[in-house]
């Protein structure tokens, strides 16, 4: 049989399937709500577990003072003086509360490099970010350690409300052109089954979630 003629056989398979439509098994499966449903925890609990499962490293802030002192012990501690952050607006609420330790500029040689995010994904431990954040494409992932710097009311159950939130970021301008996931540190086991860490971005990820100001 040439290649024609199966072609022809496969399109005519085809055009008698669309023609007697088979009926979907389960009707109760179709619709667009979400299977998951909110657990009775607070968000930020579940996101804390959810992401410290994962080997992420969480840490709840009262506020943003509270949030440069963690950091500047944080750095301390790792004997960091190398940490890369390209935000202006995150430098500057840092700046002024009392952290200073991010004016270095090289994100290829930097300790860590630290970001905000698009919203926090409770039920998966996830944290969304885009291209449109001015942070860029490569600082969450090119530094061996990642800083996430999130608010309470950045915090969303499931995905679909991680990705309705991103649109209504961008409701006045056209959506970024990358939007990712990142769920922990980077791994694999692709390699005889064994798990190795930060194979392809960031060996650990922290997430400094604050407590969003009623003002």
């Amino acid at each position: 049989m040439n290649v024609s003629k199966a072609k022809e056989n496969i399109l005519k398979k085809i055009r008698q399937a669309l023609a007697q439509p088979v009926p979907v098994p389960f009707p109760a499966s179709e619709g667009s709500d979400s299977p998951f449903q909110p657990s009775v925890e607070e968000l930020e609990i579940e996101f804390a577990e959810n992401f410290t499962k994962l080997l992420g490293k969480f840490s709840f802030c009262a506020d943003e003072k509270e949030l440069a002192a963690q950091l500047n012990l944080l750095a301390t501690t790792r004997k960091w003086d190398k940490v890369f952050c390209r935000e202006a607006k995150l430098k500057y609420i840092l700046n002024t509360n009392g952290y200073t330790n991010f004016e270095y500029p090289d994100l290829n040689t930097c300790n860590a490099s630290i970001t905000s995010c698009e919203t926090l994904i409770a039920r998966t431990g996830s944290i969304v970010l885009s291209s449109g954040q001015q942070s860029g494409r490569a600082t969450s992932v090119y530094a061996p350690v990642h800083i996430c710097i999130a608010y309470t009311n950045q915090l969303v159950y499931d995905i679909k409300e991680g990705l309705q939130q991103v649109q209504n970021n961008y409701s006045e301008t056209a959506l970024p052109s990358l939007i990712t996931l990142a769920t922990g540190p980077s791994r694999t086991a692709d390699i005889e089954k064994t798990l190795v860490v930060g194979i392809h971005g960031p060996k650990e990820v922290f997430v400094f979630l604050v407590e969003s100001s009623n003002a």
